[in-house]
Order: structure tokens, then C-alpha cells, then sequence
């Protein structure tokens, strides 16, 4: 099984993950939530979801490994203080070890080979500062799934074995919000923290 070439995928307008605007169950945990301080969103695309969080009053850093995904995310008008960096949130670069309130998941993880999984749970704990949060949408259940490509479902054990020894969970829902194309049910919102 070959890696997906992302930077392929947005040169020929490949990107059915990009539905072109903010997911869904982030702007339903956003009415009731306020996400504030740094954020970091890996695997950020098009930028919608970084410019969501942006909007509400976060500093928020997309970072994405595909160069043509942050020039489209660059190019939308900025809304308020948000960015884009190249980057492979997988070997987090230094610079942002330690450096941020929030980690905001919602199509990174799906994305990755799931060999892969544990160096980014690494990721997201490295991200965060003491006491940092991590919110997440994961998906449960992906229709048709054959297991050669993503995105790649992950249950809630999975997700268990790979956060709870240094996390531990606020706040888990089934969002009523979602794109059309996906399920009902087939999402999961999850707030943690990260332990002290």
C-alpha cells in the first residue's frame, strides 16, 4: 500500500475531503465551547476549520505536509489571526514543542496510515502546553470502507490505547451537526485534557 501523494491530490483538484466550509460538528462544539489562546490544526487543507476557530478569537495555525493545500489556504481573506506553515505534524518541528493551548483534529488522523497513529498521538502531546486540550473529531465508522485508503475509521479502544495514558476525556459527543455526506453517527466529538 502506497502513501497518498497529497501534493498530486491538490494539483489536479483531487480533494473530496474538502467540502468548502468548517466541519460541521466543530462549529456545533464551538456555540457551546470557546476554544481561546494558540491553536494548532494539523492536517488543515483548505484552511476552513482554521479560520472558524480564528473567527471566534483564536490565534490559529494551520499546518499541512501538502505545499498546494496551504497556498489555497492561503489565499482565501484572512479573518482574523490565523496562518499557514508546511510542515509534517507527525516530526513536529521544535518550534512547536510546548507552543499551544489547543490541538484541533478532524482530518489529520483519518489521513495517516494507522502504523501511524501512535507517532501522532506523540505529536499531539508534544503540541500542547501543560494542561493543553485536544479536540477531536473522529470518525467511527467510514461507509464502504475496504481498508486500502483513506480515510481510515478508528473505534473508541483505538483511541483509548493512544490518549488515555496522558489525557483524560471533558467532554464526548455524537454531533447532531455533519456534511451531508457523512452518516449520522458516524462521528465522534471528543474534548481531553491533557493530564498535569
Amino acid at each position: 500500500m502506497m502513501a497518498r501523494d497529497w501534493d498530486k491530490a491538490y494539483e489536479e483538484g483531487d480533494t473530496p475531503w474538502d467540502k468548502g466550509y468548517a466541519s460541521p460538528p466543530l462549529g456545533e462544539f464551538l456555540e457551546r465551547h470557546a476554544v481561546s489562546g494558540r491553536v494548532l490544526v494539523p492536517g488543515c487543507g483548505s484552511g476552513h476549520d482554521v479560520r472558524a476557530l480564528a473567527g471566534q478569537g483564536a490565534e490559529v495555525v494551520g499546518m499541512d505536509i501538502a505545499s498546494g493545500a496551504i497556498r489555497k489556504a492561503a489565499a482565501f481573506p484572512s479573518v482574523a489571526r490565523e496562518s499557514y506553515e508546511l510542515g509534517n505534524f507527525l516530526r513536529l518541528p521544535k518550534e512547536h514543542a510546548g507552543a499551544y493551548d489547543w490541538v484541533f483534529e478532524h482530518t489529520c488522523l483519518c489521513a495517516i496510515e494507522p502504523a501511524e497513529r501512535t507517532a501522532y498521538a506523540l505529536a499531539v502531546h508534544r503540541a500542547l502546553k501543560p494542561g493543553g486540550h485536544y479536540l477531536a473529531v473522529f470518525f467511527r465508522e467510514v461507509s464502504d470502507y475496504c481498508g486500502d485508503e483513506p480515510p481510515h475509521p478508528i473505534s473508541r479502544a483505538e483511541t483509548d490505547v493512544l490518549f488515555s495514558d496522558n489525557f483524560e476525556t471533558v467532554e464526548s459527543f455524537v454531533p447532531q451537526a455533519t456534511y451531508p455526506s457523512r452518516p449520522f453517527g458516524a462521528e465522534e466529538v471528543c474534548w481531553m485534557r491533557l493530564k498535569s
